[in-house]
């Protein structure tokens, strides 16, 4: 009986642009969330200290932060989708429009017998 290979076709390694980019924006906007942070952090002892303004900074250093950590978090995601860690509902949809070949059919779920398994037994 002639057996055939299990895995798919290797992808060819190539470097990916949107990955490289992606990357960079994280490292942006995690700088950016610190900076925002130990802004909040001045503002709030300035804050204490008796200037009311400064409660406005707080607030808008605080929801920079974060908007900032936000944005990056949803990049990172992005690149471990994009590097094939994770997958999204997309991806899974693309897994049933594959030819035959490309990945093994699902098995049927055995039948479960009537009432249970106190009764089957």
């Amino acid at each position: 009986m002639a057996r055939g290979k299990r895995a798919g076709a290797r992808r060819k390694a190539s470097f990916d642009w949107r990955v490289a980019l992606l990357a960079v924006g994280v490292t942006l906007t995690v700088i950016a969330w610190g900076y925002l942070v130990r802004s909040a952090i001045d503002f709030g002892t300035t804050a204490r200290g008796g200037d009311s303004r400064a409660w406005i900074f707080l607030g808008a250093a605080s929801l920079g932060a974060v908007a900032c950590l936000f944005v990056a978090l949803i990049m990172v995601a992005q690149i471990l989708r994009r590097l094939g860690i994770t997958r999204g509902e997309d991806d899974e949809h693309e897994l049933d429009d594959a030819p035959d070949g490309e990945h093994p059919p699902e098995l049927p779920r055995p039948a479960r017998p009537p009432g249970g398994r106190r009764r089957a037994s």
